[in-house]
């Protein structure tokens, strides 16, 4: 079901974003789009497991390590009335577990693109803070009612700050406008498939329930090939490269979250006669983990592979395109390898890195600057080996080899030896 979306335009939303993001350097080159990402060169960390209980004393704001304010009155491209307001006054704790956003009228003050602000309410991202590709995306939301009112749980690509919507891509995890009490919403948007022809499709409740009655659980299960969207642990919708009608894939690469309440808009409508405020968003806790059992954390070091020989970058050099082999245990800097909680694996100060993001077995595996590519991402799984998520296979040497100067390959997962990779 295609559906409008609040994300068509994101130039008027640049401005309202602030100096602290801008100096925060989430975008580096001149866009159009929200200043509410990061480009590739400067991504933040992507975390094997990122949580947020929302723990903490009644009124306190969101935590600031993990969340960012976005402010402003701009109508986000497509008419919405509210002005999101920074610190707690839209998005404070409640000191039971929940962080609440609330949507009220305003009294007055502020600027939106229409006039006089009518409503205020919260947006928060992560885009400063965390970012992943694949995993599970899970968030447990008591939503708001009526007429006008637009609550939403969802993830843009990070790049989105140096390649553009909906070149980066977009995941909603869950939307719902308040004319469909009983109803939400899961779609995506790409390059050839976005604003009202955004793939995705409607949830709803049985026997004419509300949504806003009680909590809920919305989440994805992202892989490289698929994602699958389910409410309350029930699977509704799956999507694939097929659903594209030829159009570009483009959940190859790391995501941030973003939780937000929007009043009116081009999709919901604007509130009318039976519309009541305040309204709340009650979120009990926003939790990811990785696909594939990552086994994540950080480590440096060597690692070893068949015959315990170490994993290495041919001749000590950092140029670009080094080819990465193995070689007796050195000790050397060249043998020194930083698996890092962002998903990749560094030497000599640059990424572990599949030549052209090949995704066919065979493909080169070399060192290159690194770029924040899916070419370059990387999970240690808890069986050792090494799994390149954009492509879906694995770190491997050719036929098994332990023999010196073996050049390492991309291949089909398959748990042999030739796959397993030990750090230490």
């Amino acid at each position: 079901m295609a559906t409008p979306t609040r994300r068509r335009l994101f130039g008027g939303l640049l401005p309202a974003l602030g100096a602290g993001l801008l100096a925060a350097a989430l975008i580096t080159s001149p866009t159009t789009a929200t200043g509410a990402a990061t480009p590739a060169s400067v991504a933040p960390v992507a975390a094997s497991t990122w949580n947020d209980d929302f723990d903490g004393p009644a009124g306190a704001a969101a935590d600031p390590s993990k969340w960012t304010m976005e402010t402003g009155g701009s109508g986000n491209g497509n008419h919405e009335l509210q002005y999101y307001t920074p610190g707690a006054q839209n998005a404070a704790l409640d000191g039971q577990g929940h962080l609440v956003i609330t949507a009220k009228r305003s009294s007055g003050g502020l600027s939106c693109w229409y006039g006089t602000c009518q409503y205020t309410s919260a947006r928060l991202n992560t885009a400063q803070t965390f970012s992943q590709a694949y995993g599970h995306f899970e968030s447990r939301i008591k939503i708001p009612r009526g007429q006008g009112i637009w609550p939403a749980f969802w993830m843009l690509g990070n790049d989105l700050g140096s390649v553009g919507w909906p070149n980066s891509g977009e995941i909603d995890i869950m939307e719902n406008i308040g004319r469909e009490p009983g109803t939400v919403h899961g779609t995506i948007h790409g390059p050839g498939y976005s604003g009202a022809g955004g793939i995705g499709a409607p949830y709803s409740l049985p026997a004419g329930q509300s949504f806003a009655d009680a909590f809920h659980t919305f989440a994805v299960d992202w892989s490289p090939t698929a994602i699958k969207w389910s409410v309350d642990g029930n699977v509704y919708q799956t999507r694939t490269p097929a659903d594209l009608g030829g159009n570009r894939w483009v959940f190859d690469h790391p995501f941030f979250v973003i939780l937000n309440l929007a009043v009116g808009g081009d999709w919901p409508g604007s509130p009318d006669g039976s519309s009541t405020y305040p309204q709340t968003m009650v979120v009990d806790y926003v939790h990811t983990t990785t696909w594939g059992g990552s086994t994540g954390g950080s480590y440096t070091g060597r690692i070893t592979g068949p015959g315990g020989m170490c994993m290495d970058v041919a001749g000590g050099s950092s140029a670009d395109s080094t080819p990465i082999q193995l070689h007796n245990c050195t000790g050397s800097a060249a043998q020194q390898w930083t698996v890092g909680t962002d998903g990749t694996v560094r030497a000599l100060g640059k990424c572990l890195d599949v030549a052209a993001a090949s995704h066919n077995d065979g493909a080169v595996i070399q060192l290159y600057t690194c770029n924040g590519t899916s070419a370059q991402q990387w999970n240690h799984r808890s069986g050792n080996d090494f799994l390149n998520p954009g492509s879906g296979k694995c770190l491997d040497s050719p036929n098994g080899s332990s023999a010196d100067g073996t050049r390492l390959q991309l291949w089909t997962c398959n748990g042999t030896a030739a796959q397993k990779w030990i750090l230490g």
